[in-house]
């Protein structure tokens, strides 16, 4: 290869992950590199579809059996919360206004934003997420018309069977994600009783649910501070904005696989680094969640 060729592949390689990186617009990038806006914008565009393409499958793998049971051993041992297989939420982030959107994408920050539902383990990393929905749009109706949601409703995520909680002699418990008030509460979905009149059982399942949910938040928090495209506005329309994010969360992913010291502590990303999602929706808990909560 010629000095010539390898240089421009070394500046085609580098800048969409200064991009993803730093969060500089096009329009800088466009005087650090020497290249056009447009030009930048087709290589960030397919970089993010080509690194998605191939990372996915090696670091967010659909969980097979006997992966959900060690997630499930790795929130037992850190979270004290036990048959639990993810931590889920949702985060806002911030695009540019989609044309002829309307306020779909309009919440109640009053900026647009689109919305990536993830479920999380208890190193950080991200099991499941659910890309580009409408930053208007409640938690727990997202989750319900998401891909893995449906999966989870028609039982296709194999999903381990019920054991009895340590040290317990009651019957089996189901195997459930732990997620907060904005969701439903159903036999498979967790979240914790209103803070009224509780007694010292459910302050305890409270305190352990939150400390099971904050790995997502904190997720999400390393996320930030790593990918620094997300402190700001993603100038680029909601498909292209989804690219970014999607790129962003398998090399979160790799690097949380490959970094030689992956221990974190929670305080370092506080659970305000995450933009909570509209409350406005609760559904009523159906009886199989509240037999399981219970």
């Amino acid at each position: 290869m010629s000095p010539f060729l390898a240089y421009f592949n070394v500046i085609f390689s580098l800048f969409p992950h200064r991009f993803l990186a730093t969060g500089n617009s096009f329009a800088s990038l466009h005087f650090e590199f020497l290249l056009g806006t447009s030009t930048i914008s087709r290589i960030v565009r397919h970089t993010c579809q080509v690194i998605w393409e191939q990372l996915r499958e090696t670091v967010m793998p659909q969980p097979k059996v006997d992966d959900w049971l060690r997630i499930a051993e790795g929130f037992n041992l850190s979270a004290q919360f036990p048959n639990c297989l993810g931590a889920m939420d949702g985060k806002h982030i911030r695009v540019k206004k989609p044309p002829h959107s309307g306020s779909r994408f309009f919440n109640y920050k009053h900026f647009f934003y689109i919305v990536l539902m993830a479920v999380a383990d208890s190193n950080y990393k991200f099991i499941m997420v659910d890309i580009g929905a409408y930053g208007s749009t409640a938690d727990a109706r997202i989750f319900s018309a998401s891909r893995m949601g449906e999966r989870l409703r028609a039982n296709q995520l194999a999903i381990p069977e019920s054991r009895r909680l340590p040290g317990s002699a009651d019957p089996p418990a189901p195997f459930v994600f732990v997620a907060d008030e904005g969701f439903a509460l159903t036999n498979h979905v967790m979240r914790p009783f209103t803070k009224r009149g509780l007694d010292v059982r459910r302050r305890i399942y409270n305190y352990r649910l939150t400390r099971a949910r904050r790995y997502v938040e904190c997720a999400f928090g390393i996320l930030s501070s790593k990918w620094r495209v997300f402190l700001s506005s993603i100038q680029m329309d909601s498909e292209n904005a989804t690219r970014v994010i999607q790129e962003c969360v398998v090399l979160h992913n790799f690097t949380r696989i490959h970094e030689a010291s992956s221990s974190v502590d929670l305080d370092d990303f506080p659970t305000t680094t995450v933009l909570s999602l509209d409350r406005t929706l609760h559904r009523r808990p159906g009886t199989a969640g509240i037999a399981v909560r219970e």
